[in-house]
């Protein structure tokens, strides 16, 4: 008596099963979801601001307003434009909860973030995602940034601290303020926990799009005036231009 039917079909294996890209849903040999077309079509963010990643007409120069007013944070790494499809695809992930885009991102994030350490971008002593006020993170269920700092924890070896900062002034939603409104809207919203962790330590801040930096530089601020040696920035999209 046998135990299992007999089954003469094909039988599925999971160690050669293929996966599609998430774009264009072709068949892909890679490990991350997209395929080599796709992955090249990216609005890739060519010459930048050496210091906020402002897009910019020539390489190796600093935007006027980092020129005017230093930020407190020393350098924004960041692949992209918030352009089509990684606006889309940002905004599925934040809103939608569809988790397989951002780990997508995150994963091509990290690989750029590692060829960057090899040209000798410094490595963080650990990642600390923007912190999402109590009553957002109710409604949305989940903390993008902490999701992607995770994400960018396991990929390239370093700790997240999670608790570091906390946002303990519920303000509204930043879309839609101009660059002075937001500056304003996150005037002591931001809590540091333990200003011991960061003293002389260099922390990178995780976040998923930056427009004006308003929320990096009040974050940074905090940080290096607590004690913290460098602060960077890593994100997946930024803006073409800050809102006036």
């Amino acid at each position: 008596m046998r135990c299992q039917p007999r089954y003469d079909g094909p039988v599925y294996i999971w160690l050669k099963n293929k996966q599609h890209c998430l774009l264009c849903q072709e068949d892909v040999e890679e490990t991350a979801p997209i395929c080599m077309a796709c992955e090249t079509e990216l609005p890739w963010l060519g010459d930048q601001c050496q210091t906020c990643a402002l897009p910019l007409f020539a390489p190796g120069m600093t935007c006027g307003q980092c020129l005017k007013q230093p930020p407190a944070f020393q350098q924004v790494a960041v692949p992209w434009l918030y352009d089509f499809p990684v606006d889309s695809l940002i905004t599925r992930f934040k809103h939608s909860a569809k988790w397989p885009y951002g780990r997508l991102l995150g994963e091509l994030l990290a690989h750029y973030l590692q060829h960057r350490f090899d040209e000798g971008l410094p490595r963080p002593d650990y990642l600390v995602p923007v912190p999402l006020a109590r009553k957002r993170l109710r409604q949305r269920g989940f903390n993008q940034a902490g999701m992607l700092a995770n994400w960018l924890g396991t990929f390239l070896s370093l700790p997240v601290n999670e608790q570091l900062i906390t946002r303990t002034k519920e303000t509204p939603a930043q879309q839609g303020l101009n660059a002075k409104a937001r500056k304003h809207n996150l005037r002591g919203a931001f809590t540091l926990v333990n200003a011991e962790q960061v003293q002389g330590c260099h922390v990178a801040l995780i976040d998923d799009v930056l427009t004006t930096a308003s929320t990096a530089e009040a974050i940074s601020r905090l940080l290096i005036e607590a004690g913290a040696w460098r602060v960077d920035v890593y994100c997946l999209g930024r803006t073409a231009k800050p809102e006036e």
